[in-house]
This record gives C-alpha cells, sequence and structure tokens, in this order.
C-alpha cells in the first residue's frame, strides 16, 4: 500500500522489447503525466508465463506480439486499456476484452511506409536475387546472372488498406500495372493512385506479382491457397507483408517445388519464431525477413507516442478513444 498522502502511480507494461530504447520520448511523455512504465528487458517477445507475471499489477499495456487472451486478462484485474504497437489485432482476443471492459486501441496507418517499402524490397529482392548474389561474391563466386525488371510488371494487391495504398504509390515509380481487390473497395482512392479494382479472381489471373494485405481474421486464414495458387499465372511471384496465417505454407511449398511460383518472398510466418529446420528454406528463389517489416525508427517513433495518448486518454477517463477497435 502507498503511504498516507502519498499518490500511488499508475502502471503501464510495454510488452515489445527495447521500448526505452526506440520509443525514449513516449516513455517520457508518461512518465511526465505521472506513470510507471514496466518494461519487457528480455530482448524477445513475451512468453505467456513471463507476460502472466509482468501483468499482475498493471493499469495499461502497450503490446507487441505476445498474445492477450482470457487467461492474460484473468491474471490483469486492473487491466483497463491495451494498445497495440502496430496494426493487427490478431494476438488480441477482443470479444473478451470486451466483456471485461477492456478498451483496445491499435494504430492504423503509421506503419504503412515501413512495410510498404519492405514489400517493394522483397520484390526486388526475388527478382534480381540480391541476398544470393551478395552471399556468393563474397565467397568468390563471381556469378553473372540475368533478371527479370520490376518495371512494367503487372503487380496484384490482395488487400487495398493503407499498406497496400502505399505500396502502389511506390510501384508507380518503377511503371507498374497496378490491380488490387478489396471486399470493400474504395474506388476513389483507386482512381487517385491509378489502381484497377477489381475481382479477386481476375487480379490473381492476371498479375506477375501478388502481395498480401488482408488482415489476419478467421476468414482470410489460409486466403492464399492452392486453389488460388493454381489459378495463377505460371512463375508468379508472391509476397506476404501483411500475416503468416494469410498464406498456406503448404500450398507455398508444393508450388515452389513444382515451379508454379517463380519464387515466394515474406517477412511473415505461420508460426513465429521459426527454427533453422521450417521446410521452406530449401528453396533458393524463398526470401524472408523475421518479422521486420514495421521495424523503423520512424514508425517506432510515431507509433510509440500514438500508444501512449491513447492509454493517457483512457486512463484519464475517456471511453472512446481516436483509434478504438468496435
Amino acid at each position: 500500500m502507498s503511504k498516507k498522502g502519498e499518490v500511488k502511480l499508475k502502471k503501464v507494461l510495454a510488452g515489445l522489447p527495447n521500448y526505452s530504447k526506440y520509443c525514449s520520448k513516449a516513455k517520457a511523455y508518461l512518465q511526465d503525466n505521472g506513470i510507471e512504465v514496466i518494461e519487457n528487458e528480455t530482448g524477445a517477445p513475451l512468453s505467456k508465463e513471463q507476460l502472466k507475471q509482468m501483468i499482475k499489477d498493471v493499469d495499461a499495456a502497450i503490446a507487441g506480439v505476445e498474445v492477450y487472451d482470457a487467461e492474460i486478462m484473468d491474471a490483469a484485474p486492473k487491466l483497463k486499456v491495451i494498445s497495440r504497437f502496430g496494426v493487427g489485432v490478431d494476438n488480441f482476443d477482443l470479444e473478451e476484452a470486451r466483456k471485461r471492459g477492456i478498451i483496445c486501441t491499435n494504430c492504423p496507418g503509421i506503419n504503412s511506409t515501413s512495410v510498404a517499402e519492405h514489400t517493394v524490397m522483397l520484390m526486388l529482392n526475388l527478382l534480381r536475387e540480391c541476398p544470393q548474389l551478395n552471399q556468393e561474391t563474397k565467397e568468390g563466386n563471381w556469378r553473372r546472372l540475368m533478371v527479370t525488371e520490376l518495371s512494367g510488371k503487372t503487380v496484384g494487391l490482395l488487400g487495398f488498406g493503407a499498406v497496400a495504398r502505399k505500396t502502389a504509390k511506390m510501384l508507380k515509380g518503377f511503371s507498374c500495372r497496378i490491380l488490387a481487390y478489396d471486399k470493400f473497395p474504395n474506388e476513389e482512392i483507386a482512381r487517385e493512385i491509378g489502381v484497377e479494382m477489381m475481382s479477386l479472381e481476375e487480379v490473381v489471373k492476371q498479375s506477375d506479382i501478388i502481395s498480401v494485405h488482408v488482415p489476419a481474421m478467421d476468414e482470410t486464414y489460409h486466403f492464399v491457397n492452392k486453389d488460388m495458387i493454381a489459378s495463377c499465372k505460371d512463375g508468379v511471384y508472391l509476397i506476404n507483408t501483411s500475416r503468416g496465417t494469410n498464406v498456406d505454407e503448404k500450398a507455398v511449398y508444393d508450388a515452389l517445388e513444382s515451379g508454379k511460383l517463380g519464387g515466394f518472398g515474406s517477412d511473415v510466418f505461420e508460426n513465429e519464431p521459426v527454427t533453422k529446420d521450417y521446410p521452406l528454406f530449401k528453396f533458393r528463389n524463398y526470401i524472408c525477413t523475421p518479422h521486420t517489416a514495421a521495424e523503423s525508427y520512424e514508425n517506432y517513433a510515431e507509433t510509440g507516442m500514438r500508444t501512449a495518448k491513447a492509454i493517457l486518454h483512457v486512463l484519464n477517463g475517456g471511453t472512446e478513444p481516436w483509434n478504438k477497435l468496435v
């Protein structure tokens, strides 16, 4: 218990690693407003047991990729708000949070530049085999490679949210023809950017490169599957910077094995982290990164402040933050 006359600080758990290092302004902002910040100092995402121990006495949480389910909420009786440090909230049990009156927020749009740059980077690396050539050259192998240019290719975007739109704008600089499918298409924005909105079937059938940008939901589980891949052009390139569960990795394995896919570039996996025996590692035309597309200094600084402000808003009595999930 606090001493008589002493104001007890509200506590916020920063679940993502390196919070002080990359979100120093956000941390200072919380502290200046009477918040005690408890940090994940493990250098890695928190396990369920670690999270249960750290969240016992906190009023709010800044969530990385750790899972917030009923078991975790049971361990946090004071919890009032969970603010996702990013966009995807597939690691939140939103229904359970609603039952308990816990407000959940996210940060749509902020990481779009970083993820879009990463998406285009994966496209270029697949087409030009930059990682392979880098390693081979360092090993003394002078392999001169003929490549396929990104310029002029037809790129299909599955989903047309903030990241896909930013990707489309970047691809315009490569003179790409850009197609997009979205369950709720925004034709006006598509026209402004120069994107052709089409049915899912047409986007898949016409694209030289397909990039996945749908959210992780029950209805998008294995959104890219063997049937979809079968209807693609032979040699199509596939990119996934959304969520690992959106792509059936077994179907991708078979398509890389048969040559149906020209290559696969991904920042995400169905189960993370992966181990060195991950089946797709056998393919030279598979390029991956460890879920780092949004890891930029600029994104962390801006997202850090957005999550801090959302948390402070709720702890000060606000019930409808600007980025509340409904």
